[in-house]
């Protein structure tokens, strides 16, 4: 991933592009937006009304670590990583951001700086809510309070998680582990959707990509995972934890 050409920290509402009226009423179904879902009509068409939509390329930079908190953004479409810059110019992935997450709530709620960039991982299509708005519906929205709640709690505890991952001194127990992480229970088994690079991966988990591909491809032969378009089966999720506790 490339940081060197990054601008110094342009406002989210002048990068990108603006997307047509088409992908706008295409795109735009705020109810499938789990933070959305309970909004009342009225609130929704407010809502929808100082909501601008814009669109990324594979690699635009959506948001500049530095920049000024100014507003809430949902994801509508295509994939973003959260990515910390560090002082020599790497970029460390956080966290992968699939179709209606939000994101940039911290800097918005505290009135600080964004703490982390956020990358397109894929082309992208994201909605802006200026933060008036935001912080209207933050403090008059009861679903959108408890939602909110609910994400801190959960957001707490991951970065906890990722922390504990992260002080694990053997790189394929570590892939592991991140791997026990993103799994989740679909009605197909247990899989991790969306299923990062392996350089992304390596971002993420402070290691080599040569590793990650070399521990995915021992897991595939052990028959404990299925690689599959963008994502991995976890076939033997027992077989899987065990690699991790052993």
């Amino acid at each position: 991933m490339n940081t060197t050409t990054q601008p110094a920290s342009p406002p989210p509402p002048d990068t990108g592009t603006e997307a047509s009226p088409a992908e706008r009423n295409l795109q735009i179904h705020l109810r499938k937006i789990p933070l959305l879902a309970e909004l009342s009509d009225e609130e929704i068409i407010r809502v929808k009304a100082d909501l601008r939509v814009r669109q990324y390329a594979k690699r635009d930079v959506v948001l500049h670590k530095g920049g000024h908190g100014d507003g809430l953004m949902f994801l509508l479409a295509g994939q973003l990583q959260v990515v910390d810059i560090t002082e020599d110019g790497r970029a460390i992935g956080l966290r992968i951001l699939a179709p209606g997450d939000f994101f940039g709530e911290i800097a918005l709620i505290n009135n600080t700086t964004r703490s982390a960039s956020v990358v397109a991982m894929t082309d992208a299509l994201v909605a802006f809510l200026p933060a008036p708005t935001a912080m209207h519906l933050f403090s008059h929205s009861p679903s959108v309070a408890r939602q909110m709640l609910q994400h801190l709690a959960q957001k707490i505890q991951r970065d906890s998680e990722f922390r504990a991952l992260l002080s694990i001194n053997n790189t394929a127990k570590r892939i592991y582990t991140y791997l026990v992480l993103m799994q989740k229970k679909q009605p197909d088994g247990t899989v991790v959707e969306n299923l990062p690079t392996h350089q992304d991966i390596a971002n993420m988990i402070n290691t080599s990509r040569e590793t990650v591909t070399r521990a995915l491809l021992t897991l595939v032969q052990q028959g404990i995972v299925q690689k599959e378009p963008h994502r991995l089966v976890i076939k033997n999720p027992e077989a899987l934890q065990k690699l991790v506790q052993s």
